[in-house]
């Protein structure tokens, strides 16, 4: 089993795409039910199958790491905390963006540093090499386009200012979204959340 995957480049947080997905999940939906909503309806407006599907799965796994009551919230609170919970099951889903945000980003935040910089991907990927040897073997357009995802990810939360300037702008996590982090007992991703402050 690996560390890391870069399953997280299929797509960032996906606001309107998430929400779909959530109301969903919030139908129990068996596998004929969840295929033919992807499939035959399009509820996330794709031009091909196959890109739906794609989504769908990303989404699916990255909303499976929250719960009924999180996905309740995905499909009915204002985007502050929709995007701030998207970004806690993306950080659940991949170690790669957590231990980013944890290692990467909050160094930089603690340092008065104002921007995150490709130099630090690339030095945060040989890092991750010695703890996943996997990591190792991506091709250098994967490692490219896992940044593009996380950077957009990072901009979408507010952490970042926008994905082409890359200036810190860590947001104050919204209370109903701490809350909810700390009833779960959800400290990874509260650690990566917060500590980037």
């Amino acid at each position: 089993m690996t560390t890391f995957n870069a399953e997280i480049s299929a797509g960032s947080l996906l606001p309107l795409e998430s929400r779909r997905v959530a109301k969903l999940l919030l139908s129990l939906p068996d596998e004929a039910a969840w295929q033919h909503a992807i499939e035959v309806e399009n509820i996330l407006q794709k031009k091909t199958v196959a890109t739906a599907r794609r989504q769908a799965t990303l989404l699916r796994r990255r909303l499976s790491t929250l719960d009924a009551q999180a996905w309740q919230m995905i499909t009915e609170r204002e985007s502050e905390v929709v995007n701030q919970l998207l970004l806690a099951a993306a950080v659940k889903h991949s170690q790669l963006l957590g231990d980013f945000m944890r290692l990467v980003y909050a160094n930089r935040q603690r340092r008065l540093e104002p921007n995150l910089t490709p130099l630090d991907w690339h030095d945060f990927l040989t890092e991750c090499a010695h703890h996943d040897a996997a990591v190792a073997d991506w091709s250098e357009s994967t490692k490219a386009k896992l940044f593009q995802v996380i950077v957009r990810i990072l901009a979408e939360a507010k952490y970042l200012q926008n994905p082409r300037s890359m200036k810190l702008t860590p947001p104050s996590l919204h209370p109903a979204v701490r809350s909810y982090l700390r009833s779960h007992h959800e400290d990874y991703a509260l650690e990566c959340m917060e500590r980037a402050k």
